[in-house]
């Protein structure tokens, strides 16, 4: 398998990445043949992924504007995957010109582009860390050099979580990075679900067996599972629904059945 100029040495491009998967999702370019490969197998059950994909970038970027509004300009996207048209920075950049923004991935085909998408970015950087050792975002440079952990800051935590099991015991991760930031701060969360989901249940099962093959594996909660990640924090409207009823803006009873898949939500920190 030929190797382009823009993978970085050292990965494995035999096995498939999340990142690079839901690069592929998206339109973006920056995926191997391996990635394809897993894509088209899980769209076999639920074609509409692309269109999940797609409304994940529309939940953040609402999120997105919304702390704006509320007064809040800094931004830890953590689990940002491989930077496509309307990023975090591009959207709380255009909303206000002083938003500053650290991108934050495991991957290192993720974090090769960010860095060099951000090269003249003065206000934006990108850290090479794992969501499971939050200590390491909270003391990189990127994140000491851009962010003011004793002003508010918005958590991003956009369609990850799924992907980090139980014995790495993601809540633990969550509830220390939610101890770092100041009072105001936001949590954004979208995670996976079998409740409320309106397709077969052999077609969500046999996407989750295609992500097997990856190194981060899927892994649906309850909705009860997921609202943990919100303790210490005062959801905001609606609460913690599926995707196409937070904050629409187009009918959710037209929404793809697939999109019901999960929830999502905003909270702030008392």
């Amino acid at each position: 398998m030929d190797r382009p100029s823009w993978a970085p040495q050292g990965i494995d491009i035999t096995v498939p990445s999340v990142s690079r998967i839901y690069d592929f999702y998206l339109g973006g370019s920056h995926n191997f043949e391996v990635d394809r490969e897993a894509a088209r197998q899980a769209m076999q059950f639920i074609p509409a992924i692309p269109k999940v994909a797609q409304a994940n970038r529309a939940f953040m970027r609402r999120a997105i504007e919304l702390a704006v509004a509320d007064g809040v300009t800094q931004f830890l996207d953590i689990g940002s995957g491989i930077p496509t048209f309307g990023n975090v920075h591009e959207v709380a950049q255009t909303a206000d010109p002083a938003a500053r923004v650290v991108y934050v991935d495991h991957d290192p085909v993720a974090v090769a582009h960010s860095k060099a998408v951000l090269a003249e970015n003065e206000q934006a950087d990108v850290v090479g860390a794992d969501l499971c050792r939050p200590r390491e975002i909270l003391t990189s440079e990127p994140v000491g050099k851009l962010l003011d952990l004793d002003r508010p800051v918005a958590l991003l935590l956009v369609s990850v979580l799924h992907f980090v099991q139980d014995a790495d015991d993601p809540h633990a991760a969550v509830a220390q990075l939610g101890d770092a930031l100041a009072p105001g701060s936001l949590l954004a969360v979208t995670h996976g679900s079998y409740e409320g989901m309106r397709i077969a249940a052999e077609r969500a099962e046999g996407t989750v067996d295609v992500y097997k093959s990856t190194r981060n594996p899927l892994v649906m909660r309850s909705r009860d599972e997921i609202a943990r990640f919100f303790e210490g924090y005062d959801m905001l409207e609606p609460g913690l629904v599926p995707l196409p009823h937070w904050r629409p803006e187009t009918d959710p009873n037209e929404a793809d059945p697939s999109l019901f898949g999960g929830f999502v939500g905003v909270g702030r920190k008392a």
